[in-house]
């Protein structure tokens, strides 16, 4: 191993950072971890006691929920609980229980700290699951129970217990205590016994939580305990907690340590070096061949600039950024750069001659008709169709209107102009609706209109309700321009996954080719080559209604199917709502 090179010093290195480490975390582990563990038991259960007094508080004087609560939070903190009336004494609450619904008949079977052993307690049952109880019943009509067994394995109960069997319906146990909390539960009354003879002054005015450390005389153990009131009452909840001894366990550690370090001082040294050669031995291959790199040639050696493999290297690679990184960087990002203009040039001239020659191609055509009939009305021929003449240019004129209120609305979409306005809507009212407007339209055509739903209820989506009226109204009138005359358009509402709704629009008619179906949502595109307006449409409806469900964030399409063509598209289920109020 060579005095200066990058081996000895990753191994000397690596050595004298985990011993020191090692050591550094033996000594704070002997100096501050009681003290660090006492610190973070207080502040949880101070926390956990402002928490639990603004829950208490906020159910007032509901008696049932309070307990409820309060065995909530003793499995959760893994603590004892108590609720003391103003002289500090503990308020009876049946914490732990199990309600039984045995016929029509709802039985509390209750879990009495003093009467039963934490080992009694069943095991892995939960809400729904059938129990049979042997126990006392404890008032006069029968619906509190206090018990001896869980699920005995007598067929009769022994003598002088009643057996009920029941469904649970609801049901609290002590879970996740890493004590016995039936026996840990009694020592609150010894606690605040003790404590109050002690500390009278910070437990009869907690301001807002008094924590305080108890030691158990009969078992020794010691547990920290936080007080504190609650603003609207008298009461006040009191939160016990053992204190594992912890100095015991930190000198056997830091014995078991101390036998451990030799071999661990001799396992970091292995492996220091095993994992010094492993990291510089691929760096000075790496090294040989950076340096003809370097110069873009594959032999010389450059001179030598540092005394280990990493200055050689640090040599090497900053030659090399230099005379290729710099160069080839430059010309990748400028080549990229003009790559991106270039075609984004390319793609907005096309986009612009093609813009251009349909909005002229569909003005065109009705700009000619109107000078037509205008030129005949100056002329003087056929006076007698004058007033026919007079409603072709006003068609057309509305034909142009049309397409150029089309235009102004389809650049607010492209523009991000337009702002949903979402409600809860029922979407088979809003097909029904459109379905009735058009239904002269139909009616040309000899068109029937189904609407079908699997759906239990009416749907309800989340949506603007004028712009899907638009899409429905626009892949409607699509339908309907193309289904064969006599057939019957399918309008089907069915639910799909993730709370979403599929609405299929489908008329029988001529397919359209695979390569059309990719541009039909393209503006002025239609599939019909010759583009005759006869055919109904300015050729950006298609287009309208795609911006419109990707504001909807919507899943849409078109695909051919045996007789016909389906359109398709999803929105998000919305929730059902009283008529007044949608």
């Amino acid at each position: 191993m060579k005095r200066h090179s990058v081996v000895r010093k990753l191994f000397i290195i690596t050595s004298f950072i985990i011993i020191g480490l090692l050591t550094i975390v033996l000594m704070l582990e002997s100096l501050f971890f009681e003290r660090f563990y006492k610190s973070v038991k207080q502040h949880e259960q101070e926390t956990a006691i402002v928490k639990l007094i603004d829950e208490v508080e906020a159910l007032q004087s509901n008696e049932q929920e309070i307990a409820y609560t309060i065995g909530r939070a003793m499995n959760e903190y893994d603590a004892s609980i108590a609720l003391l009336n103003e002289d500090l004494s503990v308020r009876p609450l049946d914490v732990y229980f199990i309600h039984l619904q045995s016929g029509t008949q709802i039985i509390k079977v209750m879990i009495n700290e003093e009467g039963m052993r934490y080992g009694e307690l069943p095991s892995g049952i939960s809400q729904g699951q059938t129990l049979v109880v042997d126990g006392i019943f404890m008032d006069q009509h029968d619906t509190v129970m206090h018990p001896i067994n869980f699920n005995p394995e007598a067929s009769q109960p022994e003598p002088g217990l009643v057996r009920v069997s029941g469904t649970i319906s609801r049901l609290l146990l002590p879970e996740q205590r890493s004590y016995n909390p039936l026996y840990q539960d009694l020592l609150i009354t010894d606690m605040i016994q003790d404590w109050n003879t002690s500390e009278p002054a910070a437990t009869s005015n907690p301001k807002p939580y008094v924590t305080t450390e108890w030691i158990d005389s009969w078992s020794g153990v010691t547990y920290i305990a936080t007080l504190g009131k609650l603003e609207a009452s008298n009461t006040s909840i009191v939160m016990m907690e053992s204190l594992q001894p912890v100095n015991e366990a930190i000198a056997m550690l830091r014995k078991y340590v101390m036998v451990l370090f030799p071999f661990i001082v001799v396992i970091v040294i292995i492996l220091a070096v095993m994992y010094s050669r492993y990291i510089a031995r691929p760096l000075v291959k790496i090294n040989g061949f950076a340096a003809q790199l370097a110069q873009l040639q594959f032999s010389g050696t450059p001179p030598v600039q540092s005394r280990d493999e990493y200055g050689e290297l640090s040599s090497h690679l900053v030659t090399l950024s230099h005379n290729l990184e710099r160069a080839l960087e430059e010309v990748k990002l400028r080549n990229e750069q003009l790559q991106v203009e270039i075609d984004h040039k390319i793609q907005q001239e096309e986009l612009r001659k093609e813009l251009v020659a349909n909005i002229a191609h569909e003005l065109k055509t009705p700009l000619s008709v109107v000078k037509g009939y205008a030129e005949g009305l100056q002329d003087g021929i056929a006076a007698h169709k004058q007033d026919a003449y007079l409603a072709h240019i006003v068609r057309e004129t509305d034909v142009m209107n049309e397409l150029i209120m089309d235009l102004l609305e389809l650049s607010k979409y492209e523009g991000n102009a337009i702002k949903l306005k979402l409600a809860n809507i029922n979407l088979v009212e809003l097909l029904q609706a459109e379905v009735q407007a058009l239904a002269i339209h139909l009616a040309n055509k000899a068109l029937k209109a189904n609407i079908e739903t699997s759906m239990l209820t009416e749907p309800y989506v989340v949506g603007d309700y004028k712009r899907l009226k638009q899409v429905i109204v626009n892949l409607l009138s699509n339908a309907a321009r193309h289904a064969d005359s006599g057939s019957t358009i399918t309008i089907t509402v069915k639910p799909i996954d993730a709370g979403r709704v599929k609405v299929t629009i489908y008329n029988e008619g001529q397919p359209i080719s695979k390569s059309n179906l990719q541009r039909i949502w393209d503006k002025f595109y239609r599939v019909e080559q010759a583009r005759d307006r006869r055919s109904g449409g300015t050729g950006l409806g298609l287009t309208i209604v795609k911006h419109i469900l990707l504001l909807h964030h919507s899943e849409f399409g078109a695909v051919n199917q045996l007789d016909g063509v389906a359109f398709y598209f999803t929105l998000k289920e919305g929730r059902v709502e009283d008529d007044d109020k949608n």
